[in-house]
């Protein structure tokens, strides 16, 4: 079966000195450790994750993904990138290398990569200019944080941009990142186990409720890491949108189960009965395989929960390619020949 891993991250071997040019920091530098791996570090000398080069090299994906039986991968950006906190000049900079980058990897490739760009959505104009032009340069979609600078998605200033991803038919993935009260649970790697899950689920929620889901039909939107904690707590979710309407229902009347059947997630989840509980819940059609690659936390060997569950084949195809093709809006064909 065609196996399309939809949640993969990648970054330029090489980065700017962002510092050097914008004048202020915080941005991360790759710093060459040696043959094959990499240290990401801010600028301020402070280490946030060892790389390897599957990271950054195409060549080295490709033999990994033919190992994994992987024919394709979606590449997106580390979230850490999003540069979300900078100047709307300086971060639409950056989002342009980044996105120019990703390019020239499924131009060189078309046949095992597909490509999503990053946009400065802290400036909402800025970025519907470069997703424009992501779109004009290959990329199939956009991945954008689960908050902008602690801004829910909801938010009125970012309509304009969801409703611009709707019309230029761009998918969208939506990763956590710069998690709520990270800085209160640095012990046991709490932002990641915990965070991460309640903000996905948060940006969910807030797109729901504000009603950008009624407003955009045709918005064809995924969730990372099995939407996060949101399916395990829709009936609480549900519950208060249902006795607290004064609270919950302000700006959208209708329940948040209207919309179950407009929400992409990837596979992501880590055990075979959330995955089944998912695809009763959404159905096949709308999860995909997403393994995370090349961090750890992801899945190791990307389709193997899928493959594990005993699914027909129908649904197991589903699941491995087929609800990415329809979320991306790509005709199998292209990568059939893999």
């Amino acid at each position: 079966m065609l196996k399309i891993d939809a949640h993969t991250h990648i970054l330029p071997r090489d980065i700017p000195n962002w510092k050097g040019k914008f004048g202020y920091g915080g941005f991360i530098q790759l710093e060459h450790s040696g043959p094959g791996c990499a240290r990401m570090r801010k600028d301020d000398g402070q280490q946030f994750r060892d790389i390897e080069a599957n990271c950054w090299d195409p060549a080295k994906r490709i033999e990994e993904m033919d190992k994994a039986g992987v024919n394709v991968q979606v590449l997106s950006t580390v979230p850490v990138m999003f540069s979300y906190w900078t100047s709307s000049a300086d971060g639409n900079e950056v989002a342009k290398f980044l996105n120019d980058h990703i390019a020239d990897v499924v131009t060189e490739y078309p046949l095992r990569f597909a490509g999503l760009g990053t946009v400065p959505l802290q400036d909402a104009d800025l970025a519907v200019k470069e997703l424009e032009r992501s779109k004009s340069i290959g990329l199939a979609g956009v991945e954008i944080g689960t908050n902008i600078n602690q801004l829910n998605l909801g938010e009125r200033q970012f309509l304009d941009f969801f409703r611009a991803c709707e019309e230029l038919e761009m998918a969208v993935f939506v990763h956590p990142w710069d998690m709520m009260g990270e800085k209160d649970m640095q012990k046991y790697w709490l932002p990641w186990l915990v965070g991460m899950p309640a903000e996905v689920s948060r940006a969910i929620c807030s797109l729901i409720f504000a009603g950008v889901i009624e407003k955009l039909p045709r918005l064809r939107i995924c969730f990372a890491h099995g939407g996060g904690s949101f399916a395990a707590t829709l009936g609480r979710i549900d519950h208060g949108f249902n006795v607290r309407p004064d609270l919950c229902a302000v700006d959208n009347p209708h329940s948040p189960r209207k919309y179950l059947s407009r929400l992409y997630f990837d596979s992501l989840v880590h055990e075979a009965s959330k995955l089944d509980y998912l695809v009763k819940l959404l159905g096949a059609d709308q999860i995909m395989l997403g393994s995370d690659y090349p961090f750890p936390l992801g899945e190791a060997l990307p389709g193997k929960l899928i493959e594990s569950c005993g699914y027909d084949a129908e649904i197991e195809e589903m699941l491995l390619s087929g609800a990415a093709l329809n979320w991306l809006g790509i005709d199998d064909g292209r990568f059939r020949s893999v």
